[in-house]
């Protein structure tokens, strides 16, 4: 495909746009401003709330360019430039109670997102690796259900990795009316069915008249497969899950290794 075709370019954070100490190298960030002068829409696409995605769009000065944040996993599109909410999906109060029980019958733990803050019943090594990422304060409550009063953008359970995939699959086939991925081996997210990257990449990519073809997506776990096997040319950082590495088109290096430039350059600014 002539590399001129391409008009949308999907990023992963964690692990893929970003270092292992969560910034944005400066080869990234110039290949992607680069990449925005030439009018190729950057979007980010994260499992993170969108507050957590903020300090990264303006970093990439995407109100500038008029592009668009993707955050809990799908779930919530915002268009940059006007700060709207172009769509949102969210659990009920009643599936999120029932995903509470589902976690304590499987001895795993529980977050969701309650007026910006992170709510659990108890601390755990997992979620304060939450804590880290998104910057939110960690607010823990006697009784999870009582303070899930509305509905919830998603939830995440939390355990030690190879457990934890063991309660996905158990998940998976008795919620079957829910999107289930793991976004790092100790991240079990939770959104309605339906909703993953790759049906809001689709989204956004309608609203914007772009073709599936003419769309790049780059990440690294389970949750971007869904955007890596939609996008035009769906591409791996060189530290992707090893159970994925055959899932993409490409694979250029890691995320220490600015391996998001690298696509930049070799598919957009040639």
């Amino acid at each position: 495909m002539n590399n001129h075709t391409y008009k949308m370019l999907v990023l992963d954070l964690d692990d893929t746009l970003l270092t292992d100490d969560h910034k944005i190298s400066i080869e990234n960030k110039e290949a992607l401003i680069k990449a925005q002068e030439r009018g190729v829409y950057v979007v980010l696409a994260s499992g993170r709330p969108t507050p957590a995605m903020l300090r990264y769009a303006e970093e990439l000065e995407l109100k500038k360019y008029g592009s668009f944040l993707v955050s809990y996993n799908g779930a919530i599109i915002t268009d940059m430039a006007s700060g709207e909410t172009l769509f949102e999906q969210t659990l009920t109060k009643e599936e999120v109670h029932d995903l509470h029980s589902f976690s304590q019958d499987h001895k795993v733990d529980i977050i969701t997102y309650v007026d910006g803050t992170i709510i659990s019943e108890r601390p755990s090594e997992y979620i304060d690796v939450e804590i880290g990422l998104t910057q939110m304060p960690h607010r823990i409550v006697p009784s999870f259900k009582d303070a899930v009063k509305t509905n919830m953008v998603k939830c995440i359970m939390l355990e030690e990795p190879t457990y934890l995939k063991s309660v996905a699959d158990r998940l998976k086939a008795e919620k079957t009316d829910k999107s289930v991925s793991i976004s790092k081996p100790f991240f079990l997210e939770v959104t309605p069915q339906g909703i993953d990257k790759a049906a809001s990449i689709a989204r956004l990519a309608q609203r914007l008249n772009i073709d599936q073809k003419e769309i790049i997506a780059v990440g690294n776990a389970g949750n971007d497969l869904s955007m890596v096997e939609y996008a035009g040319l769906g591409v791996w950082v060189d530290n992707v899950d090893e159970a994925l590495r055959d899932k993409a088109d490409v694979i250029v290096s890691s995320n220490n290794d600015h391996g998001v430039s690298e696509v930049v350059y070799n598919y957009l600014l040639k």
